[in-house]
């Protein structure tokens, strides 16, 4: 199909649609829309051969391993349809409601996914917001009839809070069609900016400093465009679909662009950040209140601010955020005296205190010095690569076996067998067996030192163990390092995807 047809069917004076201009042959973007037309239904697109190939799937996306739903291709749209929600006038085709469900890529698992699609089967994975994992499309008899069918593991649905929210927006059905959306020219949301990182250190150096609060959650770069808001891990992986009540707040801003670098936290009952408190949120689906510091302002209405002063950057987002009981708070400056502030910061039970030198400009990614952190309590994150067997009543598992990378190989660190819940060991082990391998990952287990075995495993214990391919990294709490380089007293606080596995190495102030 050419966008011949998609052009025929609307008037573009009186729909807000974009206008198929031309064909856009790079990438391989995928969007599945929420519509509103005469009966609900989603439009499932793959951009393929330059435009998007499209299926309107009635009664949504499949789940359940195997599972099938009907999927009736229709005409193609342009690229520029990927970005399209609001309301499409009555009268016009697909009158209603759109909304933009899940947005992201998709890997075709062969070589051609222009041929697969025209000999009619094409098996693809999908890396979006909401849905992650294989499908297939199937074509049957009729020419334009597909099945649509899950071809992974089984998914958990997305919930009813995700599904009526839009993932580049965070409004719902309801105030998409409310609010139509006026056709006029979209401006591109900022480029991500890798989020510049502090130096752990014992005492501060010479210097003037400025302190504020660490936080315990996921850091975040938050950006708001004029029709599109998204929440981006550190390692630049969306995190909207997870936290729609901070996109939509994000969306209510008052700046047309703005980029700012913060911290998703839930906070405990008193007013503390708790990383196992957002774990029980984003794995239990507890109802935590959650909230978005923002500490540093990178980007607004067009300006950057990254070679502004601390200080200019600080006046500045505290202007944009007048509410500091909303979703997203501002991150104040506590003042520049480590000592009383530390003394206070662990009063509270905090876990530290972050310094920015002052007058000092934002360096993207980097760790500098210009920024450092003051812990009071232990904590990181650390590479799985296995786990013991139960003992007891205990269900699921024992203890994970935890190590970091130095050099490129993973190294053990010891285990941790506290910090879980009766739900979370079962949602674990669940994950855990489906990346086994044969093999330990370890390059120090066992111990190559004639007499030693498992560095706190029993030779029984060692060959007992379930080893996993080390890809899942977990936040760690523990007392300290041992003379040989083991955690004592590690407690499991939660997995984190923020961070790649290879980039997880030992901390060392």
């Amino acid at each position: 199909m050419s966008l011949e047809a998609y052009r025929r069917k609307r008037d573009f004076q009186k729909t807000s649609e974009p206008a198929a201009k031309s064909h856009e042959a790079n990438g391989h973007r995928f969007v599945i829309q929420k519509h509103a037309a005469s009966r609900l239904h989603y439009d499932f697109r793959l951009q393929i051969g330059g435009t998007l190939k499209s299926w309107a799937v009635p009664k949504g996306i499949p789940y359940q391993h195997a599972e099938k739903r009907l999927a009736v291709q229709v005409e193609d749209h342009p690229v520029a349809y990927a970005n399209f929600e609001g309301e499409i006038p009555k009268g016009q085709y697909g009158g209603g409601t759109v909304m933009v469900w899940d947005k992201g890529t998709f890997e075709p698992l062969t070589r051609s996914a222009a041929k697969d699609l025209k000999g009619g089967k094409l098996h693809f994975v999908l890396h979006g917001q909401k849905l992650e994992g294989e499908w297939y499309l199937v074509r049957l008899r009729t020419e334009d009839q597909w099945l649509l069918i899950r071809g992974g593991k089984d998914m958990k649905p997305v919930s009813k809070r995700q599904d009526d929210l839009s993932v580049i927006s965070g409004k719902t059905m309801t105030q998409l069609a409310s609010k139509p959306v006026a056709k006029r020219k979209r401006k591109p949301l900022p480029e991500f900016v890798e989020p510049m990182k502090a130096k752990l250190i014992k005492t501060s150096p010479n210097g003037d400093w400025l302190y504020e609060i660490k936080f315990d959650g996921w850091r975040a770069i938050a950006i708001k465009g004029d029709d599109e808001t998204r929440l981006l891990s550190r390692n630049n992986k969306d995190l909207g679909a997870k936290f729609p009540s901070l996109l939509k707040a994000l969306s209510e801003l008052k700046a047309e662009e703005v980029m700012m670098d913060g911290e998703i936290v839930a906070l405990d009952e008193k007013g503390r950040s708790s990383f196992q408190l957002l774990q029980a949120f984003e794995s239990e689906g507890t109802d935590t209140p959650l909230f978005f510091y923002a500490f540093d302002l990178l980007e607004c209405d067009g300006e950057s601010f990254l070679s502004k002063p601390l200080e200019e950057r600080k006046a500045r987002l505290e202007k944009l955020i007048p509410d500091s009981n909303g979703p997203i708070r501002f991150s104040a400056t506590l003042g520049g005296d480590e000592k009383p502030l530390l003394a206070e910061a662990k009063k509270l039970g905090l876990e530290g205190l972050i310094g920015k030198r002052q007058h000092s400009r934002y360096e993207p990614g980097r760790r500098s010095g210009a920024w450092i952190k003051l812990k009071l309590q232990s904590e990181q994150e650390f590479v799985i690569g296995g786990y013991t067997e139960p003992q007891g009543t205990r269900a699921s598992f024992g203890s994970l076996l935890l190590g970091y990378y130095q050099n490129g190989d993973l190294h053990f660190a010891g285990r941790a067998g506290t910090g879980f819940t009766q739900k979370s060991l079962a949602v674990l082990h669940k994950i855990l067996r489906g990346i086994s391998r044969a093999t330990c990952p370890f390059v120090n287990l066992p111990a190559k030192e004639r007499g030693r075995w498992g560095q706190g495993l029993t030779k029984t214990e060692f060959k007992r163990c379930h080893w996993v391919t080390p890809t899942l990294v977990c936040q760690i709490k523990f007392a300290e390092w041992t003379k040989d380089g083991k955690l004592r007293h590690p407690i499991f606080l939660g997995l984190r995807n923020d961070k790649k596995a290879r980039d997880v190495i030992r901390e060392a102030a």
